[in-house]
């Protein structure tokens, strides 16, 4: 009997240890994932998201952990999700096509969430009052981002060209303590460094993104073959995304308190938060950005950032990319190279969403 007891114990002490080393050994197994943002009106839902709890909501509905970080400087959040330090990031339609996809990064705009609708401007000095003005003078702002499409696009409207004026490469971190240092004649930028440099009133804003509207998107993309490996991923961002995006669209008190956390972690008024917002055209609904990224236009609005990208030789030093790089679209279109996609707008997705299947 004794030997039987001593015997009990020790299995029983046996299965003990084995159950507590297990236990770390499982909860390692929990897929970890990383999502990355930057300051910007339509993003800044990605941090509330976070803090309120939504994000874990819908990451423990799958049984996964989505961990979300802010960078401070947008360029480099998004050569750290290329680099592969994050599984997803909030980028523009033309930085994710030269950026990530220009580099070889498979990539999905899993989530298609506003376009800027004059979150994006121009603003010049003194008594250059019009477009025309723009004509030799140095223009501050990020050299080959969606500010450089939109300084390109109205240099268009004025009849002039690049050749016209100087670029001067600024990181968005520094853009607002140069201008106002005095450097450059016009500067181009996004909000909130657009409306905090508004408020300043010794400039003049002549051109927006108001003047092309869906040319300049703001989406979540997200590492193709990490989707494609792990959908629940996919499933848990679109969900809290669309719940994010309900909340902060409610025109009552809870609506409210939601957008003045925002304001405040963007470091404006709850009032200017509201205003940067009506210069974006969200898509409140999973059905409103479900019709447009799966509409008709999306190609040719795609081609034409395209075109200005190989006219910058960044999708290849020949300005031949779209030769060898390819952009997929719903109902099996692609824009480029079939064989060598590297930039989906599946809306799939999105479609679970409308569907209410996530």
């Amino acid at each position: 009997m004794p030997h039987r007891s001593l015997f009990a114990r020790l299995t029983a002490c046996s299965l003990l240890a084995l159950l507590l080393l297990q236990q770390p050994a499982q909860a390692a197994e929990t897929p970890r994932y990383k999502v990355c943002w930057s300051i910007y009106a339509g993003w800044m839902l990605w941090g509330f998201m976070a803090d309120q709890g939504i994000i874990d909501k819908w990451a423990k509905k799958y049984g996964i952990e989505i961990q979300v970080e802010q960078v401070p400087d947008y360029v480099a959040s998004i050569e750290q999700y290329t680099a592969g330090q994050y599984d997803a990031c909030a980028m523009t339609n033309m930085d994710a096509l030269t950026i990530p996809a220009a580099a070889g990064v498979d990539s999905t705009a899993l989530i298609v969430g506003d376009f800027s609708a004059g979150a994006d401007g121009i603003l010049v000095r003194g008594n250059n009052k019009e477009l025309k003005d723009l004509k030799g003078k140095t223009i501050l702002l990020v050299e080959n981002s969606v500010s450089h499409y939109l300084l390109s696009r109205a240099l268009e409207w004025a009849h002039l060209s690049e050749s016209d004026v100087t670029v001067e490469n600024v990181s968005d971190k520094d853009l607002a303590q140069v201008w106002r240092s005095g450097k450059g004649d016009a500067l181009v930028t996004w909000n909130p460094i657009l409306a905090d440099l508004r408020q300043d009133g010794d400039s003049v804003q002549v051109f927006s993104s108001h003047h092309i509207p869906g040319e300049i998107l703001d989406l979540l993309v997200i590492n193709s073959n990490t989707l494609a490996a792990h959908p629940e991923l996919g499933r848990a961002l679109t969900g809290a995304w669309f719940e994010g995006m309900r909340l902060m669209g409610l025109p009552n008190e809870q609506g409210q308190a939601a957008r003045a956390q925002m304001a405040a972690a963007a470091d404006t008024t709850p009032a200017d938060f509201d205003e940067q917002l009506k210069t974006i055209r969200s898509f409140y609904a999973p059905r409103s950005a479900l019709a447009f990224a799966s509409s008709e236009k999306m190609p040719a609005l795609m081609e034409r950032v395209a075109d200005f990208a190989d006219a910058h030789k960044l999708l290849g030093s020949d300005g031949n990319g779209l030769q060898s790089l390819g952009i997929a679209f719903s109902g099996s279109r692609v824009l480029g190279s079939s064989a060598q996609v590297k930039l989906r707008f599946d809306p799939a997705y999105m479609q679970m969403a409308t569907d209410n299947k996530l």
